[in-house]
């Protein structure tokens, strides 16, 4: 099976589409079959108590500015269209509310994406399912029961989709990883299962990838230091360069699991059994 690569920017392009450009350009030049973003209505997902609290930004001295500075409107999202049809490479995102999935599916998209933070929400993960798009659903900060009742709603409506293990601290401890979950995520509800990371580095991804999965998401950045919550916890472009392409090994190496004795092995066993 061949991994599909998701390279999440997120809210990395930090409202500049210069930046969001380029990151798409690393995106691409690294082998990744898609891009991936987050939507949010912002007096949707926070309460006003919240946009109107302190936080210094580049955009202003309040919650709301710097949210606000995050995010890219209708204009802004043709662009990102327009471009990544020209770069010949998917996108897609996951919308934080309601109001943000209606404006994606504005978009002739492929994918829809839920994140972890809405796997509980079940009247929203209904109305996912029956647009019946492939669906990709975080596992992170939830119960064995919260992703249950997301698999069978998205069942009950028939619509494709696929499990991702996902530990949601950013960034999040190795030890913490988990990785042995993909698997019994695979046995309990006999779907695809693939893995989103938020550690630093690349061992656990790689590591992960040796357990079959079907997708591998990542956080991408042009650069680790610049501004940001989740800029610590992502890949820079030959870090991005260096994962796909260990991936794209391994899955070469997993092989089928039938064991041959292989011609090139015969003529060495001539020689090294020749005693016998």
């Amino acid at each position: 099976m061949k991994t599909f690569i998701i390279a999440e920017i997120g809210i990395n392009h930090n409202g500049n589409m210069k930046i969001c450009k380029k990151l798409i350009d690393v995106a691409k030049d690294a082998g990744c079959d898609a891009v991936k973003f987050q939507k949010r209505t912002l007096n949707k997902v926070y309460s006003k108590e919240q946009l109107k609290s302190y936080r210094e930004s580049p955009w202003g001295k309040t919650t709301y500015d710097q949210k606000n500075g995050l995010e890219f409107n209708f204009k802004d999202y043709k662009t990102i269209d327009k471009f990544c049809k020209k770069r010949k490479i998917n996108w897609f995102a996951s919308a934080w509310d309601l109001e943000s999935q209606k404006f994606l599916n504005k978009f002739n998209l492929k994918f829809n994406k839920i994140a972890s933070a809405m796997i509980i929400d079940t009247k929203f993960l209904d109305f996912v399912a029956r647009q019946k798009k492939h669906t990709f659903i975080s596992t992170g900060m939830s119960t064995m029961k919260n992703i249950s009742d997301a698999v069978k709603i998205f069942k009950k409506r028939k619509c494709s989709f696929e499990l991702m293990h996902c530990v949601s601290t950013y960034p999040m401890n190795d030890e913490t990883a988990n990785l042995n979950m993909i698997n019994v995520l695979k046995k309990k509800f006999k779907c695809n299962v693939g893995y989103s990371g938020h550690e630093n580095g690349l061992v656990i991804s790689i590591g992960a990838s040796a357990f079959g999965i079907s997708s591998l998401e990542r956080h991408i950045t042009l650069d680790r230091t610049m501004y940001g919550s989740d800029q610590a916890a992502s890949i820079e472009p030959n870090g991005l360069r260096s994962l796909v392409s260990s991936v794209r090994k391994i899955e070469k190496a997993l092989g089928d699991g039938k064991k041959r004795f292989l011609t090139d092995e015969k003529v060495i066993a001539k020689k090294l059994r020749a005693h016998l």
